[in-house]
């Protein structure tokens, strides 16, 4: 063969609707359409290894935990497996009184013949006749003129009429795809649907379901809301026809097609969970529900165990969720980046200060916990990360509340582990970066082993520590420190607890320390309750040292902040 120079000349832009006014752009989405799952069906006939019984009966269970009211069970003539496990389902009685199945049949009357069979004894079910109406699948594929295909179209609803009247013991619903609706035309479209409404003769109470698919995404999403919004305003009888939308994914833009659909008057959208299906797939219901979610739209489907729903698609389906998938993967509410980490981090802060329930955390369009999902897998580090994420990280797993200078400087540290280790780091890591640079006190300098802290009385003298009596302008410490592996006696005098601390350890060899800043809070409740302390202090030469100190007792926890202080500077 011989290479095109340019091989964009093998393929024409795809023409735009004869829409001379279009109402779609204008319309917002205030409710839930009429949900239909293909997962068993169309997303079944995309697996590499289709689903065995023990299979699709878990994944039927699921759908109807989910909430789905419509479910294609499956494609009953395709053979005996396929048949004898929809009939079980009704022989069976495991359907739910309010779940209608649905199955699909080519416009065929033994086929036809077949798919009712499988379904007889069900309270209500729909049968779903389709045939391809575009011009390459009529030229290409059949062989046809137009007139041929709508006869096709026209037999497979009479096939529809007698089946139905041969088993008056369910009530009947018909569904007909005009099959590779998005490249046909519209008009010869409408002409095949409204030939099978003058042979079924729906009703307002009981309409026909036209489904209009994008059997291969050929355009812009806009381009499919034209097509529906046509197709809509000029369907005869479009009072009598619920309209179905079917989109697939070959451009990436599934999901947008069928949001543009429903504004463009559809009422119904087929899909499967997590958008399974042929070639790149069928548009995802589950991301399209939780996007109505987010804009205060109430889906009418369950997705507050997403992790359980994951596990069984995965499972039936042996293929992947993809990490990154919207809402589901489990990447999707993970911020590696510092100031990513850091606006999260702010969001859920501002968030405990709110008087009402309104969603509003930088980065996330969802709270994680509508869908099961954990706070503490939202920030991850690595060495991508700033000191938001190590400190939310802290917070979260340990209840540490850094100041904000601190988780500056905890940072560095952090960032020199991710660049030695290369991967990502987990919130044990993390904890015991922090423990070996403020904590552990093996292997440092100065180590606490006891102490006491008393006011200096005018005389020179002084009296233990206490909650009164002395001038707290003068206090005197008193310690037993283990000074470079030797226990030594040690005292200083400050017009503070701290301050005192720092003088003794500048009187037995130890840093000369000005101390810039503390702070403190309780870690837990009640009897187990912990106290940690922070503080920052500064050196001669101007260096910023920061120290952490825990222990039950809160004046303990600030002398080891200042003995951490010590060994950092």
């Amino acid at each position: 063969m011989t290479m095109l120079r340019d091989p964009s000349v093998k393929y024409s832009a795809f023409p735009q609707v004869p829409l001379a006014h279009r109402d779609w752009p204008t319309r917002v989405t205030t409710a839930a359409p009429i949900w239909l799952s293909t997962d068993m069906r169309d997303g079944n006939q995309a697996l590499i290894d289709p689903m065995d019984a023990e299979k699709k009966a878990r994944f039927f269970d699921l759908l109807c935990r989910i909430g789905l009211k419509e479910i294609e069970v499956g494609f009953p003539s395709a053979g005996a497996t396929e048949f004898d496990f929809i009939s079980g389902l009704v022989q069976q009685g495991r359907i739910p009184e309010d779940v209608t199945p649905q199955v699909l049949t080519q416009s065929r009357a033994d086929l036809i013949r077949t798919s009712f069979d499988s379904l007889a004894g069900a309270k209500t079910a729909i049968v779903h006749v389709y045939n391809a109406v575009s011009p390459a699948w009529r030229r290409i594929v059949f062989g046809m003129e137009m007139p041929e295909i709508k006869a096709i179209a026209i037999e497979g609803a009479k096939q529809l009429r007698d089946n139905a009247a041969r088993l008056p013991g369910t009530d009947w619903r018909f569904q007909y795809s005009p099959e590779t609706f998005s490249t046909a035309e519209l008009d010869f479209s409408i002409e095949c649907c409204a030939a099978v409404m003058d042979i079924l003769q729906p009703t307002t109470d009981k309409p026909i379901i036209l489904n209009l698919p994008a059997t291969v995404e050929a355009s812009t999403a806009n381009i499919y809301a034209d097509q529906i919004e046509y197709f809509c305003k000029n369907l005869p009888g479009r009072d009598k026809a619920i309209i179905s939308l079917h989109t697939h994914n070959d451009r990436g833009t599934g999901v947008a097609a069928a949001e543009l659909g429903l504004l463009a008057g559809a009422d119904r959208v087929e899909g499967c969970l997590f958008g399974n299906g042929e070639r790149t797939g069928n548009t995802c219901l589950v991301t399209i529900a939780l996007n109505m979610y987010t804009q205060g739209v109430d889906p009418g489907l369950d997705f507050s165990n997403i992790d359980e729903v994951i596990a069984t698609v995965e499972y039936c389906n042996q293929l992947p969720v993809h990490p990154r998938h919207p809402y589901g993967g489990e990447l999707v509410y993970t911020a590696f980046s510092g100031s990513h980490q850091d606006a999260i981090k702010k969001g859920f802060a501002a968030r405990e200060r709110q008087n009402d329930e309104r969603w509003e955390v930088p980065y996330l369009p969802i709270d994680p916990a509508d869908l099961g999902r954990s706070y503490e897998a939202v920030i991850r580090v690595n060495s991508q990360s700033g000191k938001g994420g190590v400190a939310w990280v802290l917070e979260q797993d340990k209840g540490l509340k850094l100041p904000k200078k601190m988780q500056a400087s905890f940072s560095h540290v952090v960032q020199a582990l991710a660049d030695e280790t290369s991967r990502e780091l987990t919130a044990d890591d993390i904890w015991g970066a922090f423990e070996t640079a403020y904590l552990k006190v093996e292997a440092k300098r100065f180590q606490l082993v006891d102490w006491s802290e008393h006011h200096a009385s005018p005389t020179g003298g002084g009296g233990p520590r206490s909650g009164g009596g002395a001038p707290a302008a003068d206090r005197i410490f008193a310690g037993i420190l283990r000074i470079d592996g030797q226990q030594r006696s040690v005292s200083g005098r400050g017009n503070g607890l701290m301050s005192s601390v720092i003088a003794a350890l500048a009187e037995s060899g130890g840093p000369v320390m000005d101390i810039v800043d503390y702070s403190e809070h309780a870690i837990g409740q009640g009897s187990t309750a912990q106290a940690a302390a922070y503080v920052e202090c500064r050196t001669p030469d101007g260096k910023s040292v920061f120290g952490c100190g825990l222990d039950t007792d809160v004046a303990t926890a600030s002398v080891r902040a200042i003995l951490s202080a010590a060994n950092g500077a």
